[in-house]
């Protein structure tokens, strides 16, 4: 890591600390903490993608940590602080049981078999009294406080949420850049040939699943204990496609930034044009309509997508110079 890139991540945290300073409304810092949690989600499914692999199940998996960690605290009487990390091993488990099946499977097959879990989570959570039934659940403990900091505001809960956005964004990235990640690389793009090479598809599939899972159940756990209710109907399929959105917005090849931005504009932009109801629905899928038709790579292709327009334009420039040259001369 060069000087350079050291003191751009340095000014980074250094304006992501400054934050709560600068924005003062508690709406907006409700927004910003919901951007956290849906980034963290977000990556979780671009981690499935680079390993090959499409899921919609996201919103049953961060159920799982929410009501597990929801349970660990009001039923165990576990501090919060013991059940964030427990939510996300249950969440683990969980994906470790289900994906000896599913990750033997790729493609529409896998897609399906996570659109199953997607429908079934919220039925179990609903039709069992343990996780509170078709009412939800109540009551959830804030986080305990640590010295002087107690969760009763917005910007406790907005230092959570960064720290543990960017400790997925480390582990991730560190993920990416070694061994285990270029074997994830080769399995989405020429899966037989990999199997040539010897990389186990199923095992890295399986540990990509894990991870995933495992990601997407710890942003349950900060969700549960900063709504401090939870409700079966918001974990299903549904939010798996808006998990999905996020990174297809941000763009699917940038597996960090794709889905920070993606799920940045797609937390923010519904709320600043919720004008009704009704008309809201409209100007939020006529946005994505633009987007995937004029920039199919995501936002962050942007930039590649104005450097071919200025390419064209400058050929063409040089084309009628040089036409203009030549009339000249005759």
């Amino acid at each position: 890591m060069n000087k350079k890139t050291i003191i751009i991540i340095a000014v980074c945290l250094l304006l992501l600390a400054m934050i709560p300073f600068v924005v003062a409304s508690p709406y907006y810092m409700h927004l910003i903490i919901m951007t956290c949690i849906n980034a963290i989600l977000a990556l979780s499914f671009s981690l499935l993608y680079s390993a090959g692999m499409i899921s919609i199940a996201a919103g049953a998996f961060w159920g799982i940590g929410a009501y597990a960690s929801a349970l660990f605290v009001m039923n165990l009487g576990i501090s919060f602080w013991a059940a964030l990390p427990l939510s996300a091993l249950v969440a683990f488990l969980m994906a470790l049981i289900m994906g000896m099946v599913m990750t033997r499977t790729s493609g529409i097959a896998f897609l399906i078999q996570s659109l199953v879990i997607a429908m079934i989570a919220p039925e179990i959570f609903g039709n069992f009294e343990i996780f509170g039934g078709w009412a939800g659940l109540l009551g959830i403990p804030a986080p305990d406080s640590l010295g002087p900091v107690v969760f009763m505001r917005k910007i406790p809960f907005y230092y959570l949420a960064i720290i543990l956005l960017l400790l997925n964004i480390l582990a991730f990235q560190a993920l990416y850049s070694s061994r285990v990640g270029r074997a994830w690389s080769a399995i989405r793009l020429t899966p037989n040939l990999a199997a040539s090479l010897g990389i186990s598809i199923f095992r890295y599939r399986q540990l990509a699943f894990m991870i995933s899972s495992a990601s997407a159940g710890l942003a349950g756990s900060l969700y549960a204990h900063y709504f401090q209710s939870l409700e079966p109907g918001m974990f299903g399929a549904y939010k798996g496609i808006y998990v999905q959105i996020f990174s297809i917005l941000g763009g699917l090849n940038f597996y960090i930034m794709g889905p920070i931005i993606g799920a940045t504009t797609m937390t923010f932009v519904p709320e600043l044009l919720r004008v009704g109801k009704e008309i809201e629905p409209i100007l939020t899928g006529g946005l994505m309509v633009f987007l995937v038709i004029f920039l199919p790579g995501g936002i962050l292709s942007l930039g590649e997508r104005l450097s071919r327009i200025r390419e064209i334009f400058l050929k063409r420039n040089r084309m009628v110079w040089k036409a203009k040259v030549n009339r000249r001369r005759v």
